[in-house]
């Protein structure tokens, strides 16, 4: 029996709950959970809200309400979101409890006092307006390494790079929209760099881990670890436990995956063993293992295995770190300012839980980025659910009741083709056990159906409509082999569906408790009970209507703060031709493009427009050049500009000019 612990990134208590975060981090959590318990093995799921933070305080101010009233409200709407999704915690806590205050504070003493936090003055923005220093997610501006716009005080999305927010260029407060002016603050700081060589010889155990985990972090590493600020200037966190720290508190970085052993440690005391907790997390044969979205993966794969490390307890480290990437929405990333992303709550008003479980397993962010729409959430309901196992269903428990009274026994033999048929059901339950071992969520859903069109088929070229009047006995065995293919479903399906395999095994009439292991047992008898309409289809008109509320949504909301005249005259856009191009080897979506300034001068430029356009297709097409952008290399290529584009579908749609007009044109 192998010894389990799973947690899943604390969800921030500002906001409601998304199918992106659900598709990510928490429903292949809990299918794993699941097939584990199945397997027998000790094993328990531990969440919470993340509850500290800027983003909290300064949006209770914005509602008039205090930290702590808000955090409740969406800690309350997160978890009743999960009950509605069927996501089974063993215990979901949050980060705004006193014992989590403790034991975050203790955490900080041990690296305090084996010299892994150092204390110095440093300099921080300050926005002026709200008379408040600003925490490094409330500065925005350009990356100093990649160049790109948006990048946040504490990393660039875009590159990946972790960014000291004061070498941010042309930073703005998020709060106000203004240039914040720097001030003297005292902070303490993780010396991160002092883990390096024990972070690098801990990774290389990790050679099994996602390839793009694995990525990810290596390139961190290859590029230098940082000091980083482990305090900061708010009044809404976990205070730091020194006498000379009045007003500061633990940066929600550090507290929140602390979070993960809080909860487990509420959990022991609410089985009534308040110190089982330590057999998980001192247990150094204990499997913790975190499923997150990729942009937590540099915090569970660096940072918090070296706060850990850094403990005078020997805490176990992560086994395994499965980040999947994102779940776009109709091509389009997930804005919650913008309101464009499905709400769970909004979701549970129409549909089934089960629903959308199946739906987002079986189109899960593995290893890229993955769409939902309305229309294939149908699709994969009433095909794959109503249409292939739902009808399997029906067929055969209908056909079991009107000829055989809903008694169906097992052959005293069975022929070679049902011998195989079972034979082949048994080895797609082995694949599908391989698949959740592996986090393979979207091959188990896809391989859960396999099995239920391998029931179809058989019933479709075995004919027990025919075979009935002249020979019942095969018949029977024809039902017999497809309500063992259902059985096994029943099983293998069930920690995507739990509540529709429980239902599934109700009409069969099986035990409701089952183990992975039961797949081998062949049931001597089958007596059928009521049946129901395993999965109910979905309408047309239940996707319009989603479709209409979606297209109801603001898209005004993440407007970014106004510039200036003056900012925008410094921008030089101009007209140019393209008169060459080719697509970048080892990328999908870059593209070189030589475009035409004037009879004398041309420049190449880096273009991600490879999903939206051929390179042949762009030859002689007249498109605006930022031609001012300070070069930068791309795949070792020298980019001198930025062509403009509009981005619609999740594709980027190039700006043109409606009429030909001369190159190098200005725009203004």
């Amino acid at each position: 029996m192998e010894k389990i612990l799973v947690t899943s990134a604390l969800p921030y208590a500002n906001g409601r709950l998304h199918i992106g975060h659900v598709a990510g981090a928490y429903l292949p959590a809990d299918i794993y959970v699941r097939y584990q318990k199945l397997l027998q093995n000790d094993v328990i799921f531990i969440c919470g809200t993340d509850e500290h933070g800027a983003p909290i305080s300064i949006k209770a101010e914005a509602e008039g309400i205090s930290p702590r009233e808000l955090v409740t409200y969406y800690h309350d709407s997160i978890k009743k979101s999960f009950a509605g999704l069927n996501i089974d915690f063993d215990n979901f806590s949050g980060t705004a409890r006193e014992n989590h205050h403790k034991l975050s504070q203790r955490f900080f003493l041990d690296l305090l006092e084996g010299g892994y936090i150092n204390q110095k003055k440093t300099k921080q923005f300050y926005d002026r307006k709200h008379n408040r220093f600003l925490a490094d997610r409330y500065v925005e501006g350009i990356c100093p390494f990649c160049k790109s716009t948006g990048a946040r005080g504490d990393q660039c999305d875009a590159c990946g790079k972790l960014i000291d927010v004061l070498e941010l260029l042309e930073p703005k407060s998020k709060i106000s929209g203004e240039s914040p002016i720097i001030k003297e603050t005292t902070h303490w700081y993780l010396n991160l760099p002092k883990f390096k060589h024990k972070l690098e010889k801990w990774l290389e155990t990790k050679k099994y881990w996602k390839d793009n985990v694995l990525n990810f972090i290596m390139s961190w590493l290859r590029e230098g670890l940082m000091e980083r600020a482990i305090s900061r200037d708010i009044d809404w966190g976990v205070p730091v436990p020194l006498e000379n720290a009045d007003g500061k508190v633990l940066y929600v970085w550090f507290d929140a995956p602390i979070g993960y052993i809080s909860s487990t440690v509420e959990w022991a005391e609410k089985i009534g063993d308040p110190e089982k907790w330590k057999d998980y997390w001192f247990d150094q044969n204990t499997k913790l293992i975190h499923f997150i979205g990729k942009d937590n993966i540099p915090f569970h794969t660096i940072i918090w295995p070296a706060v850990l490390m850094g403990q005078k307890d020997n805490y176990v480290l992560p086994y395994d770190v499965p980040a999947n990437e994102y779940l776009n929405i109709k091509g389009q990333k997930t804005s919650t300012s913008r309101d464009h992303a499905v709400w769970v709550e909004e979701y549970l008003k129409s549909f089934d839980g089960e629903y959308l479980r199946y739906a987002l397993a079986a189109n899960a962010p593995e290893t890229k980025d993955s769409d939902f729409s309305w229309e294939d959430f149908q699709n994969k309901v009433n095909i794959d659910l109503a249409n292939i196992l739902g009808n399997l269903t029906n067929r055969v428990c209908t056909f079991s009741n009107k000829y055989f009274s809903g008694k169906i026994n097992k052959p005293a033999t069975l022929s070679a083709k049902a011998k195989e048929i079972l034979a082949q059901a048994e080895e797609i339950a082995e694949q599908i056990g391989q698949s959740y071992t592996e986090y393979r969520v979207r091959r188990a859903a896809q391989l859960n159906i396999d099995l239920a069109r391998l029931g179809n088929r058989y019933f479709d070229e075995t004919k027990p409509w025919a075979e009935v009047k002249n020979d019942k006995t095969k018949a029977e065995e024809t039902l017999f082999v497809c309500l063992e293919i259902l059985r096994i479903i029943s099983i293998t399906f069930s920690p995507i569906l739990p509540v529709k395999m429980m239902e599934l095994r109700k009409i069969l009439n099986l035990k409701e408790k089952t183990i992975w292991q039961n797949i081998k047992d062949i049931e001597p008898a089958y007596n059928i009970g009521d049946l129901s309409i395993l999965f109910k289809k979905i309408e047309d008109k239940e996707i319009d209507a989603q479709n209409k509320a979606s297209e109801k949504a603001p898209l005004s909301d993440d407007i970014k703060p106004n510039i200036s005249f003056e900012d925008f005259k410094k921008l030089d856009l101009r007209v140019v031709t393209i008169i060459s191009a080719e697509k970048i080897k080892k990328s999908n979506k870059l593209i070189r493009v030589t475009v035409k300034l004037d009879e004398k001068r041309t420049r190449t430029v880096v273009a991600g427009i490879a999903e939206a356009y051929k390179p042949e297709d762009l030859i002689n097409k007249q498109v605006v050049l930022l031609f001012n952008l300070e070069p930068k290399k791309v795949m070792g290529i020298k980019s001198e500009g930025m062509i403009l584009a509009a981005e619609a579908e999740g594709k980027p749609w190039l700006l043109t000019c409606d009429k030909e007009v001369p190159n190098g044109s200005e725009v203004s």
